[in-house]
């Protein structure tokens, strides 16, 4: 497809999941720019990104900068950061973006959308995102699970038009990247934060992928905990979750769908990094103690992860 074709695309925040869409629009011809840590970005503008997929091996001719600024003339912006990092990095953003400029969130948790808005006044569609995806070094992205995405308005007059959202689902789907337009995204959003505190903070406490973790009768038990207690914590902010039916979709991703992923938060913990646990387990907990909902099994596996974070800076 020729690049005029194309939306004028940057990236901010070239970790796993931002190299990873951002190196399948630039496969697909569009013009990317990652923006990124100087490590990364030094070794992609030397040799390109590197995309180790379950579907091809290949290294991409990418744009890279370290600098926020190279978001300047993007028509499509997509948000990766971590989590703890929403606020800062979206007021380093707003100055560099035009009216008309698109702007998706690729994050974990349920409230990015209302964070970016709140500290830099950029109204961001919201993606949900399910893939396997880790950096296996510099400039090289690992793919070895799914890798599709459901956007959406969070409510009505809120972000983009439904043309908007159309054409941004498009966008992706003709690089390869499955892609849909949900009419309710707070669903989605909370069925995904759901999945990740079930397995995230088991991934990372015990080592271990998806697909052990689902076949385990003791961690499946965890497991089951942590969806009743969010699926009540959902219940209490409005949001309809079927109990029975998120265990069961919990447990298809790590038996089924994604057996070889290791959570981020197992990740960030192995690289010595700090996690985004806080939007995950400890967002649930921070909200049942506020709504008067008990989350103890999640309030242990935030606590743990917790512990582990410091483990680092106590050596």
């Amino acid at each position: 497809m020729p690049e005029k074709d194309w939306p004028r695309i940057a990236v901010v925040g070239a970790g796993a999941v931002g190299c990873y869409f951002g190196g399948m629009l630039a496969r697909a011809g569009a013009p990317v720019t990652l923006i990124g840590r100087a490590p990364h970005v030094d070794a992609i503008n030397r040799g390109g990104l590197f995309i180790d997929s379950i579907h091809f091996k290949e290294r991409v001719s990418i744009s890279a900068s370290t600098d926020i600024g190279a978001a300047r003339d993007a028509q499509l912006v997509l948000f990766s950061v971590k989590t703890v990092d929403t606020e800062n990095t979206a007021k380093l953003l707003a100055p560099h973006l035009s009216p008309d400029t698109i702007v998706v969130s690729l994050q974990n948790g349920v409230d990015n959308a209302e964070r970016i808005d709140f500290a830099a006044g950029i109204q961001v569609i919201p993606a949900v995102v399910y893939i396997a995806v880790a950096m296996t070094g510099l400039g090289q992205v690992k793919h070895s699970g799914r890798g599709d995405l459901i956007i959406g308005n969070p409510s009505p007059n809120y972000g983009a038009n439904d043309s908007e959202l159309v054409e941004v689902a498009a966008t992706f789907t003709r690089a390869g990247v499955p892609c849909r337009v949900s009419n309710n995204i707070t669903v989605e959003l909370w069925a995904k934060l759901i999945m990740n505190c079930a397995y995230n903070a088991i991934s990372a406490l015990s080592r271990t992928k998806y697909g052990r973790i689902a076949q385990d009768q003791g961690t499946m038990e965890i497991m089951k905990r942590v969806v009743i207690e969010a699926v009540a914590m959902g219940k209490a902010t409005g949001v309809q979750l079927s109990a029975d039916t998120m265990i069961a979709a919990v447990l298809k991703l790590g038996s089924e769908a994604m057996p070889e992923a290791i959570s981020s938060t197992a990740q960030d913990i192995a690289r010595g990094k700090p996690t985004e646990i806080d939007s995950l387990n400890g967002f649930l907990v921070r909200r049942g103690a506020e709504l008067g909902v008990p989350t103890p099994v999640n309030q242990t596996l935030y606590s743990l992860v917790k512990l582990l974070e410091q483990a680092p800076s106590e050596k």
